[in-house]
């Protein structure tokens, strides 16, 4: 089955996007990865202007990515790709069975959770200052990939037999845990499904920082 769009908007996407924010790297991958016409706009993080009452007005909790597509506004990584595989590209990137829907919102979950205050904190330390415990990230970032290496060991992607949105929720910030000083030596299997991803037809990289075991 083809991994791209089914249809096309009336007019390209608009995402208000951060190129360094993994959250942002999702939504313009998938984008890319559905070849949906769009139009990316820096949002200014540092000058303030996602507490602006302009962006507020997007999202209220004042965070990238926001796409709007003709009238309709969505903020939130993972709804907007929830939004963008069902409107675009029905039955494709959801399974369609109700084991294989609660196995992707395990993951949506997990991109919200582990992945967030794991890999993608620790990153933050690195990059942004950000206020977290880095030991404590780190080891929840190796958590997260010890569970991944796993079932990767039984398949080819977190979900069924093809990639899904649990794939796309999940692969940036595993992709970029060397910058938060997470290594992936010892992860095989999860460095395999990456590689996987990124041969993927349309796939786009989120810039590389030269920060942690990247430094």
């Amino acid at each position: 089955m083809t991994l791209t769009a089914t249809h096309r908007p009336d007019a390209p996407i608009l995402l208000h996007g951060f190129k360094l924010s993994g959250h942002s790297h999702r939504a313009e991958m998938f984008l890319e990865l559905l070849g949906l016409p769009y139009t990316f706009r820096q949002v200014d993080l540092a000058g303030g202007e996602h507490k602006t009452p302009a962006f507020l007005a997007k999202n209220a909790f004042g965070q990238v990515p926001v796409i709007e597509d003709g009238d309709t506004v969505v903020a939130d990584s993972t709804a907007i790709l929830v939004y963008l595989a069902q409107r675009y590209a029905p039955g494709r990137w959801i399974p369609a069975d109700p084991a294989g829907q609660a196995g992707v919102q395990r993951w949506l979950s997990a991109a919200s959770g582990m992945v967030a205050f794991g890999p993608c904190a620790a990153r933050l330390v690195t990059l942004f200052n950000g206020d977290f415990n880095p030991a404590e990230v780190i080891a929840r970032a190796h958590r997260l990939l010890k569970v991944m290496e796993g079932e990767l060991a039984a398949r080819d992607w977190l979900v069924g037999s093809a990639p899904t949105l649990a794939d796309v929720a999940v692969y940036t910030y595993v992709a970029h845990a060397p910058e938060g000083n997470v290594s992936l030596d010892d992860y095989p299997h999860v460095r395999a499904w990456l590689a996987r991803i990124e041969a993927l037809p349309g796939f786009v990289a989120m810039p590389q920082s030269k920060v942690g075991l990247r430094a």
